[in-house]
Protein backbone atom coordinates (compact mmCIF):
# COMPACT_ATOMS: atom_id res chain seq x y z
CA UNK A 1 0.00 0.00 0.00
CA UNK A 2 1.32 3.59 -0.75
CA UNK A 3 1.37 5.69 2.04
CA UNK A 4 1.86 9.19 2.93
CA UNK A 5 3.87 9.90 6.23
CA UNK A 6 1.99 12.30 8.51
CA UNK A 7 4.53 15.46 9.19
CA UNK A 8 4.19 17.27 12.75
CA UNK A 9 0.98 19.07 11.59
CA UNK A 10 -1.31 15.83 10.08
CA UNK A 11 -1.22 17.93 6.90
CA UNK A 12 -1.07 16.65 3.39
CA UNK A 13 2.24 19.26 2.06
CA UNK A 14 0.71 21.67 -0.59
CA UNK A 15 2.89 23.92 -2.47
CA UNK A 16 1.27 26.94 -4.11
CA UNK A 17 1.39 27.93 -7.72
CA UNK A 18 0.75 31.61 -7.98
CA UNK A 19 -0.67 32.69 -11.49
CA UNK A 20 -0.57 36.11 -11.40
CA UNK A 21 -3.53 38.99 -11.76
CA UNK A 22 -5.97 38.63 -15.26
CA UNK A 23 -4.76 41.48 -17.43
CA UNK A 24 -7.45 41.98 -20.10
CA UNK A 25 -11.38 40.41 -20.83
CA UNK A 26 -12.27 38.30 -24.02
CA UNK A 27 -15.03 36.60 -24.43
CA UNK A 28 -14.61 33.00 -25.91
CA UNK A 29 -17.69 31.46 -28.09
CA UNK A 30 -19.39 29.46 -25.25
CA UNK A 31 -20.50 27.18 -28.20
CA UNK A 32 -16.61 26.05 -28.43
CA UNK A 33 -17.06 24.80 -24.54
CA UNK A 34 -20.25 24.20 -23.46
CA UNK A 35 -21.71 22.47 -26.57
CA UNK A 36 -25.50 22.59 -27.94
CA UNK A 37 -26.51 20.38 -25.25
CA UNK A 38 -25.16 18.40 -22.58
CA UNK A 39 -25.38 15.35 -22.66
CA UNK A 40 -27.06 13.40 -19.60
CA UNK A 41 -25.44 9.89 -20.07
CA UNK A 42 -22.03 11.57 -20.12
CA UNK A 43 -23.17 13.17 -16.73
CA UNK A 44 -24.14 8.75 -15.17
CA UNK A 45 -21.14 7.66 -16.42
CA UNK A 46 -19.06 9.90 -14.55
CA UNK A 47 -17.72 8.57 -11.37
CA UNK A 48 -18.00 11.73 -8.46
CA UNK A 49 -15.64 11.31 -6.36
CA UNK A 50 -15.24 14.12 -3.45
CA UNK A 51 -14.92 17.36 -4.27
CA UNK A 52 -12.43 19.62 -6.35
CA UNK A 53 -8.80 18.25 -5.62
CA UNK A 54 -6.57 20.05 -3.50
CA UNK A 55 -8.45 22.76 -2.00
CA UNK A 56 -7.70 22.35 1.28
CA UNK A 57 -5.63 20.09 3.70
CA UNK A 58 -6.35 16.44 3.62
CA UNK A 59 -5.45 14.07 6.80
CA UNK A 60 -3.09 11.61 5.28
CA UNK A 61 -3.46 7.91 6.18
CA UNK A 62 -3.96 4.51 5.49
CA UNK A 63 -3.49 3.89 1.56
CA UNK A 64 -3.29 5.57 -1.38
CA UNK A 65 -6.04 4.83 -3.70
CA UNK A 66 -9.05 5.79 -6.13
CA UNK A 67 -11.08 5.32 -2.98
CA UNK A 68 -8.73 6.85 -0.42
CA UNK A 69 -6.81 9.79 0.48
CA UNK A 70 -5.69 12.47 -2.53
CA UNK A 71 -3.67 9.38 -4.35
CA UNK A 72 -1.25 8.56 -7.21
CA UNK A 73 -2.47 4.92 -8.05
CA UNK A 74 -1.52 4.41 -11.89
CA UNK A 75 -4.29 4.66 -14.20
CA UNK A 76 -6.51 1.72 -14.42
CA UNK A 77 -5.21 1.02 -18.15
CA UNK A 78 -1.88 1.76 -19.83
CA UNK A 79 -2.20 4.05 -22.56
CA UNK A 80 -0.08 3.61 -25.39
CA UNK A 81 0.00 7.08 -28.24
CA UNK A 82 1.04 6.54 -31.69
CA UNK A 83 4.36 7.41 -33.31
CA UNK A 84 3.24 11.31 -32.75
CA UNK A 85 4.20 11.13 -28.93
CA UNK A 86 1.33 12.67 -28.41
CA UNK A 87 -2.10 11.32 -26.35
CA UNK A 88 -4.51 10.46 -29.08
CA UNK A 89 -7.17 13.19 -29.28
CA UNK A 90 -10.83 12.89 -29.42
CA UNK A 91 -12.60 15.87 -30.36
CA UNK A 92 -16.67 16.61 -29.62
CA UNK A 93 -17.09 20.21 -30.24
CA UNK A 94 -18.57 20.94 -33.85
CA UNK A 95 -16.54 24.12 -33.18
CA UNK A 96 -13.44 23.88 -34.77
CA UNK A 97 -10.09 23.74 -32.87
CA UNK A 98 -8.37 27.46 -32.73
CA UNK A 99 -4.80 28.08 -34.25
CA UNK A 100 -3.51 30.62 -31.91
CA UNK A 101 -1.07 29.84 -29.70
CA UNK A 102 -1.40 31.24 -25.99
CA UNK A 103 0.91 34.73 -25.70
CA UNK A 104 3.95 34.92 -23.88
CA UNK A 105 2.17 36.96 -21.02
CA UNK A 106 -0.89 38.68 -20.63
CA UNK A 107 -4.54 38.60 -21.95
CA UNK A 108 -5.64 35.29 -23.71
CA UNK A 109 -7.71 35.77 -27.06
CA UNK A 110 -8.42 32.16 -27.59
CA UNK A 111 -8.69 28.90 -25.62
CA UNK A 112 -5.80 27.13 -26.78
CA UNK A 113 -5.55 24.25 -28.92
CA UNK A 114 -4.23 21.83 -27.24
CA UNK A 115 -6.82 22.49 -23.91
CA UNK A 116 -9.60 22.83 -26.42
CA UNK A 117 -9.32 19.08 -27.25
CA UNK A 118 -9.04 18.55 -23.61
CA UNK A 119 -12.18 20.29 -22.70
CA UNK A 120 -13.69 18.61 -25.58
CA UNK A 121 -13.11 15.05 -23.94
CA UNK A 122 -13.98 16.41 -20.79
CA UNK A 123 -17.68 16.65 -21.65
CA UNK A 124 -18.10 13.05 -23.15
CA UNK A 125 -15.44 10.83 -21.69
CA UNK A 126 -15.60 9.00 -18.54
CA UNK A 127 -13.26 9.58 -15.22
CA UNK A 128 -11.61 6.16 -16.10
CA UNK A 129 -10.93 7.83 -19.47
CA UNK A 130 -10.04 10.88 -18.07
CA UNK A 131 -7.05 9.17 -16.01
CA UNK A 132 -5.44 7.38 -18.78
CA UNK A 133 -5.39 10.70 -20.95
CA UNK A 134 -4.11 12.44 -18.40
CA UNK A 135 -1.06 10.58 -17.02
CA UNK A 136 0.80 13.09 -15.51
CA UNK A 137 -1.15 13.81 -13.00
CA UNK A 138 -1.75 11.53 -10.25
CA UNK A 139 -5.25 9.69 -10.97
CA UNK A 140 -6.92 10.36 -7.81
CA UNK A 141 -5.99 13.73 -8.35
CA UNK A 142 -7.94 13.36 -11.77
CA UNK A 143 -11.00 12.04 -10.28
CA UNK A 144 -11.29 14.73 -7.35
CA UNK A 145 -10.40 17.62 -9.92
CA UNK A 146 -12.55 17.04 -12.69
CA UNK A 147 -15.41 15.55 -11.21
CA UNK A 148 -17.81 18.51 -11.93
CA UNK A 149 -17.11 19.55 -15.38
CA UNK A 150 -19.59 22.42 -15.63
CA UNK A 151 -17.33 24.73 -12.84
CA UNK A 152 -14.26 24.15 -15.11
CA UNK A 153 -15.73 24.73 -18.78
CA UNK A 154 -17.61 28.01 -16.96
CA UNK A 155 -14.09 28.88 -15.87
CA UNK A 156 -12.53 28.03 -19.25
CA UNK A 157 -15.39 30.64 -20.83
CA UNK A 158 -13.77 33.68 -19.13
CA UNK A 159 -10.71 35.55 -20.30
CA UNK A 160 -7.61 33.93 -19.73
CA UNK A 161 -4.21 35.02 -18.55
CA UNK A 162 -1.29 33.65 -19.33
CA UNK A 163 2.06 34.36 -17.39
CA UNK A 164 5.62 32.73 -18.27
CA UNK A 165 4.84 29.96 -15.90
CA UNK A 166 0.83 29.03 -16.94
CA UNK A 167 -2.06 30.26 -18.31
CA UNK A 168 -4.88 30.67 -15.93
CA UNK A 169 -8.86 31.23 -16.04
CA UNK A 170 -10.74 31.77 -12.96
CA UNK A 171 -14.35 32.47 -12.22
CA UNK A 172 -15.56 33.13 -8.01
CA UNK A 173 -15.56 29.49 -7.57
CA UNK A 174 -13.12 28.04 -10.07
CA UNK A 175 -9.72 28.02 -10.99
CA UNK A 176 -8.06 26.06 -13.86
CA UNK A 177 -4.85 26.33 -14.90
CA UNK A 178 -2.74 24.56 -17.65
CA UNK A 179 1.67 24.34 -17.05
CA UNK A 180 2.89 26.62 -20.69
CA UNK A 181 4.81 23.30 -21.18
CA UNK A 182 1.58 21.00 -21.53
CA UNK A 183 0.44 23.16 -24.47
CA UNK A 184 2.99 22.10 -26.66
CA UNK A 185 2.62 18.21 -25.91
CA UNK A 186 -0.74 18.92 -28.36
CA UNK A 187 -3.20 17.88 -25.39
CA UNK A 188 -2.80 19.57 -22.03
CA UNK A 189 -4.57 18.50 -18.97
CA UNK A 190 -4.96 21.56 -16.59
CA UNK A 191 -5.05 21.32 -12.70
CA UNK A 192 -8.12 23.04 -11.33
CA UNK A 193 -8.55 24.49 -7.90
CA UNK A 194 -12.29 25.67 -6.02
CA UNK A 195 -13.38 28.43 -4.82
CA UNK A 196 -11.01 30.78 -7.12
CA UNK A 197 -8.03 29.56 -4.98
CA UNK A 198 -4.79 29.29 -6.83
CA UNK A 199 -3.20 25.96 -8.04
CA UNK A 200 -1.52 23.99 -5.66
CA UNK A 201 0.34 20.51 -5.86
CA UNK A 202 0.33 17.83 -3.02
CA UNK A 203 2.21 15.10 -2.27
CA UNK A 204 0.53 12.35 -4.22
CA UNK A 205 1.75 14.71 -7.50
CA UNK A 206 5.47 14.54 -5.94
CA UNK A 207 4.87 10.22 -5.26
CA UNK A 208 3.29 9.84 -8.94
CA UNK A 209 6.42 11.92 -10.48
CA UNK A 210 8.54 9.36 -8.60
CA UNK A 211 6.37 6.56 -10.24
CA UNK A 212 6.53 8.11 -13.16
CA UNK A 213 10.65 8.66 -12.89
CA UNK A 214 10.85 4.80 -12.33
CA UNK A 215 8.51 3.64 -14.72
CA UNK A 216 11.32 5.47 -17.59
CA UNK A 217 14.11 3.30 -15.92
CA UNK A 218 12.69 0.04 -15.68
CA UNK A 219 11.31 0.74 -19.48
CA UNK A 220 7.88 1.01 -19.04
CA UNK A 221 6.99 4.40 -19.27
CA UNK A 222 3.59 5.26 -18.11
CA UNK A 223 2.59 6.79 -21.69
CA UNK A 224 5.55 6.58 -24.86
CA UNK A 225 5.73 10.10 -25.21
CA UNK A 226 6.77 10.19 -21.14
CA UNK A 227 10.49 11.26 -21.86
CA UNK A 228 12.68 13.75 -20.27
CA UNK A 229 12.73 15.91 -22.81
CA UNK A 230 9.37 16.39 -23.14
CA UNK A 231 8.37 16.16 -19.68
CA UNK A 232 11.28 16.99 -17.56
CA UNK A 233 11.26 14.87 -13.73
CA UNK A 234 14.53 15.68 -12.76
CA UNK A 235 15.80 19.39 -11.16
CA UNK A 236 18.19 20.89 -13.40
CA UNK A 237 21.40 21.55 -12.40
CA UNK A 238 21.41 25.39 -12.82
CA UNK A 239 20.66 27.74 -10.97
CA UNK A 240 22.63 25.92 -7.87
CA UNK A 241 19.56 26.05 -5.74
CA UNK A 242 19.43 22.60 -4.52
CA UNK A 243 19.58 22.64 -0.50
CA UNK A 244 17.03 20.49 1.65
CA UNK A 245 18.93 20.29 4.83
CA UNK A 246 19.09 24.31 5.52
CA UNK A 247 22.57 24.70 4.84
CA UNK A 248 22.59 28.26 3.57
CA UNK A 249 25.18 26.91 0.91
CA UNK A 250 23.04 25.67 -2.13
CA UNK A 251 24.84 23.58 -4.72
CA UNK A 252 23.48 22.04 -8.23
CA UNK A 253 20.79 19.53 -8.21
CA UNK A 254 23.06 16.39 -7.31
CA UNK A 255 20.81 14.14 -9.97
CA UNK A 256 21.11 16.00 -12.86
CA UNK A 257 24.99 15.92 -12.84
CA UNK A 258 24.82 11.78 -12.10
CA UNK A 259 21.86 10.72 -14.16
CA UNK A 260 22.81 7.07 -13.92
CA UNK A 261 22.41 6.38 -10.35
CA UNK A 262 19.87 4.05 -11.06
CA UNK A 263 21.44 1.82 -13.57
CA UNK A 264 20.50 -1.41 -13.18
CA UNK A 265 16.90 -0.92 -11.33
CA UNK A 266 14.36 -3.76 -13.69
CA UNK A 267 12.05 -3.00 -11.09
CA UNK A 268 9.95 -1.60 -8.44
CA UNK A 269 7.37 -1.78 -5.94
CA UNK A 270 4.65 0.00 -7.13
CA UNK A 271 2.10 -0.13 -4.19
CA UNK A 272 4.59 0.88 -1.58
CA UNK A 273 5.51 4.47 -2.71
CA UNK A 274 5.43 6.04 0.82
CA UNK A 275 6.41 10.68 1.58
CA UNK A 276 7.35 12.40 3.75
CA UNK A 277 7.94 15.99 3.94
CA UNK A 278 11.24 17.21 4.91
CA UNK A 279 11.96 21.17 5.59
CA UNK A 280 10.09 23.96 3.26
CA UNK A 281 9.05 22.51 -0.17
CA UNK A 282 11.35 19.85 -0.33
CA UNK A 283 9.81 16.14 0.49
CA UNK A 284 11.12 12.42 0.19
CA UNK A 285 9.93 9.61 -1.49
CA UNK A 286 10.88 5.96 -0.65
CA UNK A 287 10.31 2.87 -3.21
CA UNK A 288 11.90 -0.69 -2.52
CA UNK A 289 13.61 -1.20 -5.96
CA UNK A 290 15.35 -4.46 -7.36
CA UNK A 291 18.04 -4.72 -9.33
CA UNK A 292 19.07 -7.26 -12.28
CA UNK A 293 20.44 -9.93 -9.28
CA UNK A 294 17.46 -10.24 -7.44
CA UNK A 295 18.44 -7.60 -5.01
CA UNK A 296 15.52 -5.27 -3.33
CA UNK A 297 16.69 -2.07 -1.70
CA UNK A 298 14.73 0.67 -0.72
CA UNK A 299 15.84 4.33 -2.74
CA UNK A 300 15.16 7.29 -0.86
CA UNK A 301 14.06 10.52 -3.72
CA UNK A 302 14.42 13.79 -2.82
CA UNK A 303 12.48 15.87 -4.48
CA UNK A 304 11.42 20.10 -4.47
CA UNK A 305 8.43 21.94 -5.56
CA UNK A 306 8.40 24.57 -7.84
CA UNK A 307 6.52 26.50 -10.21
CA UNK A 308 5.64 24.09 -12.15
CA UNK A 309 5.23 20.96 -9.96
CA UNK A 310 7.85 18.80 -8.25
CA UNK A 311 11.39 17.62 -9.63
CA UNK A 312 13.89 15.27 -8.41
CA UNK A 313 16.80 16.25 -7.11
CA UNK A 314 18.61 13.42 -5.68
CA UNK A 315 18.45 9.98 -5.03
CA UNK A 316 20.25 7.74 -1.84
CA UNK A 317 22.80 5.61 -2.84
Amino acid sequence: METARPNSSGRDRKTTRRTGQQLGRITPDPSRLLGAQHQSASRARRVVVGGLAIAGALVLAGCDSVSGIPGDEPAPAAVTTPSAAVPTMHATSAAPAPSAAAPSTGAVAELPAAVQRWANDLKTSTIAQLQAKCWTIAPKNVSDMYADEQPILAALAQPGTATEDAVTWKTRTTTVSVERAALDTGYACPRVASAGADIEYNDADARHTVRRYLARVVGTPLDAADKEGTYPLVCKAAPATWDPTGTGKAIAAPLANNPGKLTGVTSFADQQISSETLRGDYLAVEVPVTNSAGATKTRTFTLVAGEQGYCIGDVSP
